[in-house]
């Protein structure tokens, strides 16, 4: 994976990877899924457990969910155990059963689960006695807690690798350090057994909000999207997105985009969409003469918009509902804007590429039948249908969980009887109800680890308030950069920015480059929470409204997923394709610049949002049409096509007017229409074709 090989306009065909190949893809790229292969006995008793959590959860969102700490710690437990049971230290697939491993299980690791589980269980067993020992904890409390600290930390880097247990372990540090940290990061410090008693026996800490809504929703979600796959409601979406768009120009790359589009409706994983629609599209967007590079970026740009889509949104969506105390109806309604703008802004930039290019659509003998696909496969929505109609009732999100998961069963039920008739029919649904459930909760391991390992540095945080300190540097820096340009700017007959719009410009440029590093091999959730600590209380001093600040993090931190040199779902598009992985990174970050580019615009002008504070029409009108001109303007430059080939000076030009349409001012962008108008009105007069300019 280290050079392209093959040239634009080839039309070569790849060959198609095999089921093996692509989950060997997916382990590649994505931690969470390099799981073990255990001994006879132990698959069977870890299958065993992994069912049983499943019917713990399914049963708790339909029936009621015992009280929050006893409910947590019990995930998070029999979570430890699972995890230690399904990833071993150092990626080793399978260990030969001895004396030093029993079962095949390392003596080492068989203490690791006995310790996760019981120091995660220890806080549920005395928690009649929690209201007296929080501050002045026991000997054992301390003992239990530095255990579970340090499981926790071994939990995840196995699970996930090093990023986030670094910056636990840093985060710690600056805690027990804080008389020896610089400047403004001076504070006290804590004494260890302080430390514990705040991540450990407080709802500050490990068994906080993060470790809750995963044990609450997430779990619940994760379930739903694997049992939604199993009844081919996956499937379903890349029939129809062929049946709708493949036989326009550059067909695949546009199959691709509508259908993980709504693909990460049910899925919040931007490596598994990369690799489960990347399998037919980039094969099929090589072959009419897409770049490898560029038909793997295509795949992994797309994907990444599962996390931004509604209604599951990679699980951030539920966290939001804890963080700012809304409906999830207001989260989901508010993401429906952004997310079509990015989806927008990759389909106007596989359009662009294909018409430069001279590629053509997909013929009819290569495309499903609409109708066809709808009547054969219309019973795979219901779930969906199911759970946006209870979600939008105003039920809790795991009742609206409960009954699609239910929903799925009874589909999966017909299906089978309809397929081998009752008898047969009955006992493949219960076989693939049981497997279904086992993958679920499997799925859900590294991020419950990485919740509770995200309570430490939220833990710290509100220990040691880090994050108002980081927040007064920020805007301190950016208020400085902003004084200075406006002096520079002083020489124009008018204003073109305040210090204010400039101070927030500034900070919201230093927020983003947080959010990108931070969010390089960290998911999506583990970074949201973290960011929400760190970085929104910066926006926050600014005067930004917390759902503004919240999407703005969180938008940043699912980019990384496409920002070199971790962009892991570029990365597995890339092993797809046979392309050169940095370059595919690199192109993935390009036709992701409508994701990057929003968030500047609803922080400017929140009304993109649509439901906050002082939300007008008019605002939403001009935030909503000057983003949708910039980003085709924009993608035009960039693509060096307009509606024909683009000069080198008028991709310039066309850059310098994107950027003013994207601004939510009304002068800014009647001053970027007038820089395009004239090379619009060159390129339809005189209709020019073929390759670029020189």
């Amino acid at each position: 994976m280290t050079e392209d090989r093959s040239k634009p306009g080839d039309g070569e065909a790849i060959r198609h990877l095999t089921a093996d190949e692509l989950q060997a893809i997916e382990e590649e790229f994505d931690p969470e899924l390099r799981f073990r292969v255990l001994a006879w006995p132990l698959t069977i008793a870890s299958a065993v457990i992994l069912f049983l959590l499943s019917c713990y959860h399914y049963y708790t969102a339909g029936f009621g969910i015992p009280q929050a700490t006893v409910h947590r710690g019990l995930h998070l437990g029999v979570t430890l155990l699972l995890v230690f049971l399904s990833f071993s230290a150092f990626g080793k697939k399978q260990i030969t059963p001895g004396w030093r491993a029993p079962l095949g299980l390392p003596l080492l690791e068989w203490g690791l689960a006995i310790a996760g589980i019981v120091s995660a269980l220890y806080v549920p067993w005395i928690y009649a006695e929690l209201a007296f020992r929080v501050g002045n904890p026991l000997p054992i409390d301390v003992i239990m807690g530095t255990i579970l600290i340090v499981v926790l930390l071994e939990a995840v880097r196995r699970s996930m690798g090093w990023p986030l247990p670094v910056i636990a372990i840093l985060f710690i540090a600056y805690a027990y350090f804080g008389k020896s940290m610089p400047g403004i990061l001076v504070h006290p410090g804590a004494s260890w057994s302080n430390i514990v008693n705040h991540l450990y026996l407080t709802s500050q800490g490990i068994y906080g909000t993060a470790l809750g809504v995963i044990a609450t929703y997430v779990f619940h979600f994760v379930l739903f999207g694997v049992m939604a796959t199993r009844i081919g409601l996956g499937q379903l979406f890349i029939d129809i997105a062929s049946a709708l768009a493949g036989r326009y120009a550059g067909g695949p790359a546009k199959v691709s985009v509508l259908s993980s589009a709504l693909l990460g409706s049910i899925s919040g994983s931007s490596i598994a969409n990369t690799v489960t629609t990347g399998a037919l599209t980039i094969p099929a967007m090589i072959r009419i003469g897409y770049p490898r590079h560029f038909a793997a970026a295509v795949e992994a740009a797309a994907s990444t918009g599962g996390q931004i889509t509604p209604p599951v949104m990679g699980a951030v969506a539920f966290l939001m509902i804890e963080y700012l105390g809304v409906p999830l109806t207001t989260i989901l309604t508010a993401a429906l804007v952004p997310a079509f703008m990015h989806f927008f802004g990759v389909l106007v930039q596989v359009h662009l590429e294909a018409r430069r290019l001279g590629l053509r659509g997909l013929s009819a003998a290569e495309l499903p039948n609409a109708w066809k696909v709808l009547k054969e496969g219309w019973l795979s929505v219901v779930p969906l249908a199911i759970l946006v109609a209870v979600l939008l009732s105003g039920r809790t999100p795991f009742a609206a969980a409960f009954w699609s998961i239910t929903a799925c069963i009874i589909v999966l039920a017909i299906q089978q009887i309809q397929a081998s008739g009752i008898a047969n029919g009955l006992k493949a649904t219960a076989h693939g109800v049981f497997e279904g459930f086992i993958l679920g909760a499997k799925q859900s391991l590294s991020v419950t680890a990485a919740a509770a390992l995200v309570g430490v540095v939220i833990g710290v945080v509100t220990l040691t308030g880090v994050g108002f300190k980081i927040a007064y540097m920020v805007t301190s820096i950016a208020q400085g950069w902003a004084m200075s340009l406006h002096d520079t700017l002083a020489v124009l007959p008018f204003e073109l920015m305040t210090v204010p719009s400039l101070t927030l410009l500034f900070t919201l440029i230093l927020t983003a480059v947080v959010c990108i590093l931070m969010g390089c091999g960290i998911p999506t959730t583990a970074n949201y929470i973290i960011m929400v600590a760190v970085a929104a209380p910066i926006l926050g001093m600014l005067g930004v409204q917390p759902m503004v600040a919240h999407y703005f993090v969180f938008y940043y931190g699912v980019l990384a997923d496409v920002t070199p040199p971790v962009a892991m779902a570029a990365y597995a598009g890339a092993g797809i394709a046979g392309a050169n992985a940095f370059k595919a990174g690199n192109t993935a970050f390009r036709l992701s610049m409508g994701k990057a580019l929003v968030p500047f615009v609803f922080a400017f002008q929140p009304a993109l949002l649509l439901v906050t504070d002082g939300f007008t029409w008019q605002a939403f009108a001009l935030a909503f049409s000057g983003a949708t001109l910039g980003i085709w303007i924009l993608a035009s430059a960039v693509s060096s096509w307009l509606f024909a080939p683009l000069y080198w000076f008028e991709r310039i030009v066309l850059v310098i007017a994107a950027l003013l349409l994207v601004a939510p001012n009304l002068m800014a962008s009647m001053v970027g229409l007038l820089l395009v108008a004239p090379i619009a009105m060159r390129q339809l007069l005189t209709g020019r074709q073929g390759g670029a300019p020189a």
